[in-house]
């Protein structure tokens, strides 16, 4: 008992809620003891008398947006680290990334469980720059429309064009809507021009 309460006064310095820390952290080693990679396996192999999570270079490679997201998100934000990866990704501070990371998981979800996008009522709430330092939108979408694809979208393409610039994208989603053209881009709350808009070039 001594010992627990001295790991969630630890956590505490760090994160928000220990409580979903431990939850994450679970998830985590859930996520780890699944996998067949070799470098687990010879990892567990070497230290079979370590139960700590592998390095963190070997344990990040195995652990999903969703966690990596909660994780982010429940940083505190006294922690440094969390302003210098917002300011990385050009979302300036923690104030904003983590909407945009927990709409990117949900996203993720839903395509692994091949659930509809179109047409659909995204859950969560945006937070939107209000000056982004990178190119972005001429015509943001109203807080109304939020629920729509299309501002899910923006928000990734604005992280892509930082993470790697040059990606194909904008040619990627054009390619589909030409492919399925019963789709009906408003339903999507995609915007007439939405391909000049600055974040899409």
């Amino acid at each position: 008992m001594f010992l627990l309460k001295q790991i969630e006064a630890f956590f505490s310095v760090l994160f928000i809620n220990s409580t979903e820390l431990i939850k994450t952290l679970a998830a985590v080693e859930e996520e780890i003891s699944r996998s067949k990679d070799t470098f687990i396996k010879e990892h567990k192999s070497k230290h079979k008398d370590d139960l700590r999570f592998p390095p963190s270079w070997k344990t990040l490679e195995l652990t999903s947006f969703g966690s990596l997201s909660k994780l982010y998100g429940n940083l505190k934000p006294s922690v440094q680290s969390k302003d210098l990866i917002a300011k990385e990704l050009g979302t300036v501070n923690h104030t904003f990334l983590p909407s945009w990371l927990q709409s990117i998981a949900q996203i993720r979800n839903y395509c692994a469980h091949h659930s509809r996008l179109w047409n659909k009522n995204l859950p969560g709430t945006l937070k939107l720059l209000p000056k982004p330092p990178c190119p972005w939108l001429n015509d943001v979408p109203a807080p109304g429309e939020f629920h729509f694809l299309y501002i899910h979208l923006c928000c990734m393409k604005y992280l892509l064009n930082i993470i790697q610039p040059g990606n194909h994208f904008t040619t990627c989603l054009s390619s589909l809507l030409l492919k399925y053209p019963n789709v009906d881009p408003k339903a999507l709350g995609l915007k007439p021009n939405w391909q000049n808009e600055p974040v899409w070039y």
